[in-house]
């Protein structure tokens, strides 16, 4: 069960780029929270996979030499939901209708959260060289968040300034 949940159903074993592909299949998930829960939903989905993301690579990765195996992507997927945040929080308190995901935010969104998880700068980078469960899915939650920065920057200055 845990390689299952830490491999987000199997999607890091797909070859080439796992984390990409870890990050691609979180989109679909995290609109579907959206879509079902709104802001709140995504949230929890957040917390819940960071716990079990903590457990499940604890299991994964116990007395192996490898710490962060690159088939592991529930950070990915937790990094990715944390990116997507401003989005869904945007069009949550704004009363847009659940089924309303423009794209333009969640491509945002991806993009920049794999720059800063490939990039690895600051604290992305600090986080990363921590060789424990924790340290696997700090440096994605903090990717995620300089994502969530950007997106929300991004969004104030298309909606400010060019609409």
């Amino acid at each position: 069960m845990s390689r299952f949940i830490a491999t987000f159903f199997y999607v890091g074993l797909l070859p080439k780029a796992p984390g990409t592909w870890g990050s691609l299949a979180a989109l679909p998930l995290g609109y579907a929270l959206h879509y079902f829960g709104g802001f709140p939903a995504l949230v929890a989905g957040v917390i819940l996979s960071l716990i079990i993301g903590v457990w499940s690579i604890t299991l994964a990765t116990k007395d192996k030499a490898d710490h962060d195996p690159s088939e592991i992507v529930i950070d990915e997927v937790c990094g990715q939901w944390i990116a997507l945040l401003p989005l869904s929080a945007g069009l949550w308190y704004a009363g847009v209708d659940p089924q309303v995901f423009p794209y333009p935010g969640w491509i945002g969104a991806f993009l920049l959260f794999r720059l800063f998880d490939i990039w690895k700068p600051w604290l992305v980078g600090w986080a990363d060289r921590k060789h424990t469960p924790l340290g696997v899915m700090l440096d994605d939650v903090i990717a995620g968040a300089f994502a969530a920065i950007l997106v929300t920057a991004a969004a104030a200055f298309s909606h400010g300034v060019l609409m």
